[in-house]
């Protein structure tokens, strides 16, 4: 294609559709306008009232709604009412449907009636041609552009706050308060999202019975995201109704399962669990464990409970059921359940994993640390810090942990 004539040197007659802009300024960016007239002249007087009132512009001229649809990606569209593929309030209405972020009617048509459908509809402006210069016309281009941004940006800001309130929902879900009346019993919960501070699937949960006993549960939901986050929640809450039904220990993560397989979003979704419910007498507990790491015994020294009855994860078919494992705790002990996120946090510049030995000795240098300080509890917190601190900052995974003791 030749290049076009300078636009002063042209007629009306002649100008054709085409991408054009005018006077750049410095750091300033161009109003990419899309011109949708089918009148050459009519687009010319446009072009020429943007330019006398000085703004920065690219325009994009065509004829047709069709074309314009398919060119809807800029800040401002120019829509007149009248086109020869389309008239009416619906014009306005497809070109929004197509993506237009904001749209000023410009049309011959000189009817109140018109221009207040069109508002309705959506568009920004109503300019009717003839009676408007290049002021007003630069003006309401600037308004409707500046105005459109302000409500994607409101739209935005609504959007992170129903984002808030659901984390806030899948928190509370997620991070319950333990239901435990025993004031002697101490219990100590911990919860740290991932990377990308976003709940994820762990949860955890402690609830005593009407008998005494008191069942402490952490699990891990595979996978990170919203699903994971839902299901973690919905198997939590399961897990205390059914707690606090007075169903049967050994029949727990039965039930669990069923629940788990009835919402998972995936077939291949599973979970890990381990729990341990302490006797009423407290100085035994039975451990269960699904597919999940051993638990501690913290010390000094801190140990980790040797896993002879492990059980497999929930929501994988294969044959196996969850056996109660005896531990014989005594009158003085604690017991730290935990999620793999801390297990496989790696330390600082470097791909080798912290793993159980690890994390064993960051429980007993916590031990120090709170026994130095002359404090005995916050050890959930001072691990999860000193873990961090190896790591270098934010853990990729999420971690959830539960100390339960006696005693001590």
């Amino acid at each position: 294609m030749s290049q076009p004539a300078p636009e002063a040197a042209r007629p009306a007659s002649s100008l054709e559709p085409t991408a054009a802009g005018v006077r750049p300024v410095p750091g300033d960016g161009p109003l990419r306008i899309l011109l949708v007239e089918d009148d050459p002249g009519d687009a010319l007087l446009v072009r020429e009232n943007l330019e006398d009132a000085g703004i920065v512009f690219e325009l994009d001229w065509v004829r047709t709604l069709d074309e314009a649809v398919r060119r809807a990606d800029c800040d401002c569209v120019l829509l007149d009412l009248g086109l020869p593929d389309a008239t009416g309030i619906g014009v306005v209405e497809r070109m929004l449907a197509a993506g237009a972020r904001a749209v000023v009617v410009l049309t011959g048509l000189a009817d109140t009636g018109a221009g207040l459908q069109a508002l309705a509809a959506g568009a920004q402006d109503y300019l009717v041609k003839g009676e408007v210069d290049g002021d007003q016309l630069a003006r309401s281009v600037r308004y409707a552009t500046q105005r459109r941004r302000l409500e994607e940006t409101d739209r935005a800001l609504y959007r992170s706050l129903v984002r808030a309130e659901e984390n806030l929902r899948f928190e509370r879900a997620l991070l319950p308060v333990p239901a435990v009346q025993d004031p002697l019993l101490e219990v100590q919960v911990g919860y740290r999202a991932g990377r990308d501070g976003l709940l994820g699937g762990d949860f955890y949960d402690v609830v005593e019975r009407a008998d005494g006993s008191v069942l402490a549960l952490v699990g891990d939901v595979c996978g990170h995201g919203p699903d994971e986050a839902a299901l973690g929640a919905t198997l939590r809450t399961a897990w205390r109704t059914l707690v606090l039904a007075g169903t049967a220990t050994p029949e727990l993560f039965g039930l669990l399962e069923r629940v788990l397989v009835s919402e998972r979003a995936r077939p291949e979704v599973f979970t890990t669990v381990a729990m341990l419910e302490v006797a009423a007498e407290r100085t035994s507990a039975d451990l269960y464990l699904a597919g999940h790491p051993a638990p501690f015994v913290v010390g000094p020294p801190t140990r980790v409970i040797p896993a002879e009855r492990r059980g497999r994860a929930l929501g994988i078919p294969v044959d196996g059921g969850w056996p109660a494992q005896r531990l014989e705790l005594g009158e003085r002990w604690r017991v730290l359940l935990y999620t793999d996120g801390l297990v496989e946090a790696t330390f600082a510049g470097s791909t080798e994993r912290l793993g159980k030995p690890g994390l064993v000795r960051v429980v007993d240098d916590a031990l120090a640390v709170r026994a130095g300080s002359g404090r005995d509890d916050g050890l959930v917190t001072q691990v999860v810090q000193d873990v961090r601190a190896l790591h270098g900052g934010d853990l990729v995974d999420d971690a959830a942990l539960v100390v339960v003791g006696w005693g001590a």
